[in-house]
């Protein structure tokens, strides 16, 4: 079995780039000029022909202690040698223009010594097109050009131009500045490099103060809203699934997946993620994305960040893979299939926000009703039908049980909005329908037999997904069929502490990665169910497995506690927001901290 890489990178970006930045100071991800476009550096996909920005002392990498500058997403990684010591720090701008903030498609580097003679060289090697095509670096009179399919770039440096294209040694006796944009080169200059590094730490820092946070973990859930905030694309209000494309959720298996779209399920759960921390505009854009996409046909489980269908599924056999694991993948063939989960999670997501009264609607309340009334019928009409499930299985078209609760929650949390509407009628008629639908649920999608809800409605496999059936109301936590499918679930689905998704056989056989969303689900699970000191052993076990700087991919390996699957996953953060609140509020409770000051 191929050894795991560590996943111990740190993400930036401004809401129109995302980089992942390793230790040793590589740049091993940039996709430009979007989060779904081409790579320009993919070393995390291929150690050879992917491409990289890194810098080198005596010519070869080595490897600092990075951290994130506290509140905000800027990247500080410290190195010291025996020679000397000098830091880098790590940024994408996002500067304040009027009420919001200009976001260009630059990423900046900013060298400093710290002490002692330090001699340094930069490697500045990109791979347009994820490394298909060819690749032209022309030296200007201020600036490397990039040439070549999704160009141009360019890159400006107080360092001589020949320095960095002759990857020349110089003595780093004064600040160096390297920028990397999209499209243009701006005119840029050490002190603006220095001063727009000083507006984008302020901004991070004004959206942190903005945070909610809860008493229990707020370091981590701060750190996690942060890493939110980044998968949100700025320019439509999208919000991505994760940053990369093909890490395995297991290596030796053929699980690798492009992540970098906006599922609307994984959009609705970070907006709402964010919102519970008293951060609403994320869901305002959110909004109108999910306008736009519905008015232009049939809903689809996954969009590109513009809008449009994502690219069709398709193999690069010009990439070797993470740790030599592929295959690569672009695009997601998920865009293809059912999940009728969907129209759950949006009635939700917009019944939340419509609700909140820190937004004001007004008339425009009304443009969405259509939608809901949409959703709810077409959820009706769907709830007895098989689909793909959650968890996108390729070929297993069954009548899964957290598809069909969904498929409820769209028709009973929309006969509350339809009474909001003042559709009486209609709300009546959807509450009769959502009734008979739990009732199908909690009689068929419970074994009792085995004490566990199923993952198929009659079904004998348990599903971690049905953690969340009280979360969702259509049960008490308390109630004797959930805390027995607790306690089976502890029993079944955990692997070292973590749990599952699920244990049995799917399209590429059985799964033997942990999921980390699931183990935050158990934890929150657990909480509402009075088990809140278990919750808390949970969720501190998990964390323990969370990157140096706070992140976490999608997976985890039992055997190794190794990061897998992309990263960093924006729904493993939610699920630790989530859990984290629900303990905290419950725990508060019960220590009686309920009070101002207490």
């Amino acid at each position: 079995m191929p050894e795991i890489p560590l996943l111990n990178h740190g993400l930036i970006g401004n809401g129109s780039l995302l980089a992942l930045v390793s230790p040793t100071s590589a740049i091993e991800w940039l996709c430009l000029p979007r989060f779904d476009g081409p790579s320009v550096f993919a070393r995390l996909l291929d150690a050879e022909s992917g491409g990289v920005f890194r810098i080198l002392s005596a010519g070869a990498e080595t490897t600092g202690e990075m951290a994130y500058e506290p509140n905000t997403n800027v990247l500080c990684t410290r190195f010291t040698q025996e020679e000397g010591s000098w830091e880098l720090i790590d940024f994408a701008p996002r500067l304040p223009k009027g009420w919001g903030e200009e976001t260009p498609i630059r990423l900046t580097r900013l060298l400093r010594p710290l002490g002692g003679r330090v001699r340094l060289s930069i490697d500045f090697d990109p791979r347009l097109d994820y490394g298909r095509g060819p690749t032209r670096i022309l030296a200007l009179h201020d600036c490397l050009e990039v040439q070549g399919t999704g160009g141009p770039l360019y890159l400006q440096t107080n360092l001589p131009i020949s320095y960095v294209m002759g990857k020349r040694e110089f003595a780093l006796d004064g600040p160096i500045f390297l920028s990397l944009s999209y499209g243009q080169a701006p005119s840029m200059t050490l002190s603006q490099a220095q001063h727009e590094l000083e507006l984008t730490t302020d901004g991070w820092h004004r959206w942190s103060k903005t945070c909610g946070l809860p008493l229990f973990k707020p370091g981590m859930v701060l750190r996690s809203a942060l890493c939110l905030k980044l998968h949100a694309y700025e320019d439509t209000g999208a919000i991505i699934a994760a940053a990369t494309t093909s890490i395995p959720e297991a290596m030796g298996t053929e699980r690798t997946w492009d992540y970098r779209y906006c599922w609307l399920r994984d959009a609705a759960f970070v907006v709402e993620a964010l919102r519970r921390l008293g951060h609403l505009r994320e869901g305002e854009r959110f909004l109108r994305y999910l306008r736009n996409v519905a008015e232009a046909g049939p809903l689809q489980p996954l969009y590109g960040i513009d809008g449009n269908p994502s690219a069709p599924e398709q193999i690069l056999t010009n990439l070797s893979g993470f740790g030599g694991q592929g295959p690569v993948r672009i695009g997601n063939a998920a865009v293809d299939q059912r999940q009728h989960d969907l129209m759950g999670e949006l009635v939700l997501c917009l019944e939340t926000l419509l609700r909140d009264p820190r937004l004001v609607h007004g008339e425009e309340d009304l443009r969405f009703f259509p939608l809901v009334r949409r959703l709810v019928e077409e959820a009706i009409v769907l709830a007895p039908q098989a689909d793909t499930s959650i968890w996108e299985f390729r070929s297993l078209l069954r009548n899964y049980t957290f598809s069909r609760a969904m498929c409820w929650v769209a028709i009973h949390r929309g006969a509350a909005l339809a009474g909001r509407f003042q559709e009486a009628s209609l709300a009546s008629a959807w509450e009769n329908i959502a009734a008979r639908e739990q009732e199908v649920l909690l009689e068929r999608g419970f074994n009792a037999g085995a004490g566990f809800f199923t993952q198929t409605l009659d079904g004998a496999f348990p599903d971690a997904s049905l953690l969340l059936l009280p979360t969702l109301g259509l049960l008490d936590p308390k109630d004797p069929r959930f805390l027995s499918t607790l306690d089976q679930y502890g029993e079944r689905l955990t692997e070292g502490g973590l749990m599952m998704r699920y244990r049995n056989e799917d399209d590429f056989g059985a799964p033997s990665s942990t999921f980390t969303i699931c183990s935050f689900w158990w934890a929150e699970a657990l909480a509402l169910a009075g088990r809140l000191d278990e919750a808390v052993e949970v969720f501190e076990r998990i964390c323990g497995f969370a990157n140096p700087v706070g992140l976490f991919s999608e997976d985890i390996d039992p055997a190794t506690g190794r990061l897998l699957g992309n990263f960093p996953q924006a729904y493993t953060h939610v699920g630790l927001i989530n859990a984290a609140i629900t303990i905290s509020e419950l725990l508060e409770a019960r220590d009686g901290k309920v009070r101002a000051w207490s």
